[in-house]
């Protein structure tokens, strides 16, 4: 027999937690390697955690509404028959070797190893974790352990004049500012409160990264898509006839952007700390919308689609998003995003990056306009405004111009002789 830990898995590019929404196992039950054990959501996707192992569930470490970082483990299970190496791995060293009769391997040797959450608490409340006693394995120190100490206010603080024997600071080493304590807003009598779910609370957190760490930019373009208009209504009703699915604006305007992006590949980037890599697939990220939540699932390979292609994806992830059977391979990938806000009549706005691609198009809404033509007369034509948000340390005005004249042009150009196939 083996107790195996399952740790929470990355359920898409740049997630970096999940929350557990519903168990779906208890202690003592059994499960097959692959069985689903948990609903996991996080700002991309809600998802099932499925079994790494055969066994049979020994604890639940996360509990219902926690959040927890991609690697912390969330439950332990009882196999059959572990693998020799790590079976030996998990034996104490023998009696009388080094490391046996060290002080450091008898007295918590996992003390000093702490998890992303529990140093981020930890910063957050200002607690010395040298004064916390763990009550993990080998007395490492929990995510549990350092919100107990908050609950409880049994938070030991690390003080400005306490020793540092590894390397004193020199006399006129600065003490640390203060933290400012966040104030929100209090309910009063008839106010209805309404409960932060595990989704909205990531949407909220990857919204916050994007503007806290990306410095925007925003840029916009109005375009004449007349023609496009009246060659996309022209033949809507037989494609829906033929196809079995709704031949969208929307299809139009992606494959216009992802024909632009391998023109101007610098705009397929993404920013990685001491360089920019320019990724090789154009994989469109659209922004679906439910009641209280957004999704972001990605059409794979978009340049290499055509009209209808893309129109088949979109009306599939979006179908998946309303069902609830968005997979996380459906949210994975995404090198730029295209937002489809004049779906609710808006007509201009700025769109926040989704971290951590380095810009989003926001196509706005449709509408007929008076419009001065090249031979000075007046005209009614229909027009739409591309709003661009860009990362500015990966792109700049110059490109993001040229790039969006470029979706400009081919969307004026589509006409009743462009094919959708």
């Amino acid at each position: 027999m083996a107790i195996e830990q399952m740790t929470m898995p990355q359920l898409g590019e740049s997630v970096t937690e999940g929350t557990i929404s519903k168990w779906l196992v208890a202690p003592g039950d059994k499960v097959n390697k692959y069985d689903p054990i948990a609903e996991v959501m996080t700002d991309k996707v809600n998802a099932e955690v499925p079994s790494s192992f055969t066994g049979t569930i020994t604890e639940l470490v996360g509990e219902e509404g926690q959040t927890l970082q991609v690697g912390e483990v969330i439950c332990k299970v009882e196999t059959e028959g572990a693998n020799p190496i790590e079976q030996k791995q998990e034996q104490p060293e023998a009696a009388g070797t080094p490391a046996a009769n060290s002080a450091e391997a008898t007295d918590q040797p996992n003390k000093k190893r702490y998890s992303p959450a529990v140093l981020r608490l930890a910063g957050e409340h200002g607690i010395d974790l040298d004064q916390v006693t763990g009550t993990g394995a080998g007395g490492r120190i929990t995510r549990k352990d350092i919100q107990r100490l908050i609950e409880t206010g049994g938070v030991q603080e690390r003080k400005a004049e306490e020793p540092n024997t590894a390397a004193p600071a020199p006399k006129s080493a600065p003490k640390p500012e203060p933290k400012e304590e966040t104030s929100y807003p209090a309910s009063a009598a008839g106010d209805i409160e309404i409960p932060v779910t595990g989704v909205r609370k990531a949407i909220a957190s990857n919204m916050k990264r994007s503007k806290t760490e990306i410095p925007h930019a925003w840029t916009m373009m109005e375009v004449d898509v007349t023609n496009m208009v009246a060659y996309r209504n022209s033949i809507k009703d037989s494609f829906k006839k033929t196809e079995g699915f709704n031949l969208t604006f929307f299809a139009f305007f992606v494959k216009a952007v992802a024909q632009a992006l391998k023109e101007f590949p610098q705009m397929n980037s993404m920013w990685a700390g001491d360089k920019i890599i320019q990724k090789k697939d154009i994989n469109i990220s659209i922004a679906v919308a439910t009641e209280d939540s957004l999704f972001v699932p990605v059409i794979k390979n978009a340049d290499e689609k055509t009209i209808k292609g893309i129109a088949k994806d979109i009306t599939g992830l979006a179908k998946k998003v309303r069902d609830g059977k968005l997979t996380a391979d459906d949210m994975q990938g995404g090198t730029f995003t295209v937002n489809n806000t004049g779906s609710f009549g808006s007509v201009q706005s700025m769109g926040i990056i989704n971290y951590p691609q380095a810009a989003i198009l926001q196509v706005e809404s449709i509408v007929k306009r008076p419009v001065v033509m090249e031979n000075g007369m007046i005209a009614v034509r229909d027009m739409v405004n591309l709003c661009l948000s860009l990362d500015h340390r990966v792109l700049d005005g110059l490109v993001c111009g040229r790039f969006l004249g470029r979706v400009k042009q081919i969307l004026e150009s589509i006409d009743e002789k462009t094919s959708v196939y």
